[in-house]
C-alpha cells in the first residue's frame, strides 16, 4: 500500500521520541496502533460489504438472463406448435364434396 521501509520508520520513531518524549511516546504509540486497527477493520468491513454487494449483483444478473433464455425457449416451443399446426392443416385431405378444380 505504502512504499516505507524501514529507514523511514525509524527516522519517524526518531522524531516522535524527540518531539513527545520518552514518558508520552508509549501511550501515544499504544492510541496510534489502536486507530490503526480500527481503520484497518473498518475498511475490511467496507471491502467485504462491497464484495457481497458485487456477489449479489452478479446473482441477480445470472437469475435474470436465466429468465430471459427461459423466455426465448417458450418463443421457440411457441413457434414449433405453430408451424407444426400449420404443417398438419395442409396435410389434412381437403373435406369430401368439394371439387379441387376450378
Amino acid at each position: 500500500m505504502f512504499d516505507i521501509g524501514f529507514s523511514e520508520i525509524a527516522l519517524i520513531a526518531v522524531v516522535a521520541l524527540l518531539v513527545l518524549g520518552p514518558e508520552r511516546l508509549p501511550r501515544v504509540a499504544r492510541t496510534a496502533g489502536a486507530l490503526l486497527r480500527r481503520a484497518r477493520n473498518s475498511w475490511q468491513e467496507v471491502r467485504g460489504e462491497i464484495e457481497r454487494e458485487l456477489a449479489a449483483e452478479d446473482l441477480k444478473r445470472t437469475i435474470r438472463d436465466a429468465q430471459q433464455s427461459a423466455d426465448v425457449r417458450s418463443e421457440v416451443r411457441n413457434a414449433a406448435s405453430e408451424i407444426e399446426n400449420s404443417v398438419r392443416g395442409a396435410a389434412t385431405p381437403p373435406p369430401a364434396g368439394t371439387d379441387e378444380r376450378h
